[in-house]
């Protein structure tokens, strides 16, 4: 398989795992805008989830931008952040439908720390296909802001036992950590053109 065919199918999932949350709105049958009101609390849990995976697929469709290649091992740490984000539209309906409680905050995060960490992994992966000295695992570095996020989101999971506000928070605050485009493929791409160009 190409890195476009993979890129390719990880557009097709979060585009399907997106349509399939928008899927569980119902509209009201009232025509007052206070019948609105009771979706609230389902619309909120939506534009989080929203935020989550166009953060996901805006930093997959970067990163394998700035790759040249994929193999076995790849395809397979992909397949595994696909799985994690699958599952968010299930945590955004249980979430969503009983309210700031502590089991689905709490399963929320997990599903958010599983797929946090499955990217860490599949960029492990590529930089181990790619060396070690390769223009992405210079880019990458000690790729602190992902290791922070990791940490957020295990003290997420903590709080939403006991206080599951606060749980949300801590999330939404990974969010916008990710809000900030992360320029470090860019710049891996930059450093492949410089040395192509050098050696022409």
């Amino acid at each position: 398989m190409t890195k476009g065919r993979l890129e390719a199918f990880g557009d097709a999932i979060i585009a399907i795992i997106i349509t399939i949350m928008v899927l569980e709105f119902q509209a009201p049958e009232s025509e007052e805008l206070a019948a609105l009101w009771p979706i609230i609390p389902q619309f909120l849990a939506y534009v989080l989830s929203f935020l989550f995976l166009t953060i996901y697929w805006n930093n997959h469709h970067n990163l394998f931008h700035a790759v040249d290649r994929v193999n076995g091992a790849v395809l397979w740490a992909n397949l595994h952040l696909m799985f994690w984000l699958s599952l968010v539209p299930f945590a955004t309906a249980w979430l969503s439908g009983t309210g700031l409680t502590s089991a689905p905050v709490t399963l929320y995060g997990l599903i958010l720390f599983f797929a946090g960490l499955a990217y860490l992994l599949l960029l492990r992966a590529l930089v181990t296909l790619h060396g070690k000295d390769s223009h992405l695992a210079l880019a990458i570095g000690r790729d602190s802001k992902g290791k922070l996020s990791l940490g957020l989101y295990s003290l997420g999971v903590l709080m939403g036992v006991w206080m599951p506000i606060v749980a949300i928070a801590t999330y939404g605050l990974v969010a916008i950590l990710w809000l900030v485009p992360d320029r470090r493929f860019e710049r891996a791409i930059r450093l492949a053109q410089q040395s192509s160009r050098n050696t022409q």
